[in-house]
């Protein structure tokens, strides 16, 4: 089975309560079992993992690297624009990557120090960029696998 890691980073805990005009109003708890609910459907594995603290989400990407997961999503939040031993640690750990945003960051005027390692990023499209996210990194995951 294949095994996800969704890990969010930092203030993404309070997302539906945190600036709703940019984040819109679904919270960490719905976006979580929307998730879930498509990892079912499509018969994976997904593990969420919520982080404040950069070092937290290195460790927990460290052990799910030595736990065997396949692929990691991750919208990097407050991690997206100083995240740099983040981006060093998912070097290190070489697993299919892809960077998702509600917003569209470039709009903003944030550049991801994180983009740089992933295999793709979806940005913009609100909660629906996590599903296109999963979706992508599943084939990513897949074309590795055809290639290995």
């Amino acid at each position: 089975m294949t095994k996800i890691l969704l890990l969010q980073g930092a203030n993404m805990v309070w997302l539906g309560k945190r600036e709703p005009e940019l984040y819109g109003t679904t919270t960490a708890e719905e976006l979580d079992s929307l998730m879930r609910e498509r990892a079912d459907s499509l018969g994976i594995q997904l593990d969420i993992f919520y982080a404040n603290i950069e070092g937290e989400a290195i460790a927990r990407i460290y052990q799910g690297a030595k736990d065997g997961i396949d692929g990691l999503l991750m919208n990097p939040a407050g991690f997206t624009y100083a995240g740099f031993a983040l981006r060093d640690c998912i070097k290190a750990v070489a697993l299919p990557y892809v960077e998702v945003h509600m917003t569209n960051i470039e709009r903003r005027g944030t550049r991801s120090v994180l983009a740089e390692v992933a295999n793709g990023v979806v940005a913009g499209l609100g909660v629906s960029s996590y599903l296109r996210g999963l979706d992508g990194l599943l084939d990513v995951i897949g074309l590795e696998n055809q290639d290995g």
